[in-house]
């Protein structure tokens, strides 16, 4: 496997689904990859990565970018309210937004700063209590609350359960989505990303499959 592979894959899986070509986006999640392999990928041309850590993208990228001008670097994984400030200035997009401190916390920043990342509202589609996200029950006010607070919520995003369909879970994802009016869905990963291409996804996040095995610092 490895940025083609995955690729091609995706390319088939838009027409598959009757989409256009190049209308959903890649990120190659980068976190605890060598930098050798995250700059293997950048010299092919990919310049859309996503990382967990607030602090290990900050010492990874600023190098990158660079060398690499045209990077899009999205967090996806949690952010704490005291690196909030941080993730402004660092990512294009901010994939956990799943409550109202940190919302509130981004919408101060983004005053003060004078700019914002887009913001997905990271949904607990699962409803598991051991994972951050939103209830889909809360998500129509939370996605409100946001919006009274200026903040730029482009869309959603969700990790389904580990032992249920995920397809599933993307389609109860694009229903919210679609009722709150938001156009970006962030679902699917190396496993399933097809299924999340046929029910609307605009953003995938593939790590191993394009970078091989995580190698934990």
């Amino acid at each position: 496997m490895g940025l083609t592979d995955i690729t091609t894959r995706l390319t088939r899986a838009e027409a598959d689904a009757g989409r256009k070509a190049g209308s959903v986006t890649l990120i190659a999640v980068s976190k605890v990859q060598p930098d050798a392999r995250v700059r293997h990928v950048l010299e092919q041309g990919h310049r859309c990565f996503g990382e967990n850590k607030v602090q290990e993208a900050a010492g990874k990228w600023p190098g990158f970018r660079a060398d690499f001008p045209g990077v899009d670097l999205h967090l996806i994984g949690p952010l704490q309210s005291n690196k909030a400030r941080q993730a402004i200035n660092l990512f294009d997009a901010i994939h956990s937004l799943d409550r109202p401190k940190l919302a509130k916390a981004l919408a101060r920043l983004a005053q003060e700063e004078g700019k914002c990342p887009d913001l997905f509202i990271q949904v607990n589609t699962g409803e598991e209590p051991q994972k951050a996200g939103v209830l889909p029950g809360d998500a129509d006010a939370f996605v409100k609350e946001c919006r009274d607070l200026d903040l730029p919520v482009r869309g959603l995003m969700c990790i389904p359960p580990v032992d249920e369909e995920p397809a599933l879970h993307f389609a109860l994802l694009a229903k919210i989505a679609a009722r709150n009016g938001l156009q970006g869905l962030s679902m699917g990963m190396s496993s399933d990303f097809e299924r999340a291409v046929a029910l609307g996804a605009t953003h995938v996040r593939v790590g191993s499959a394009i970078f091989g095995e995580r190698v934990p610092g």
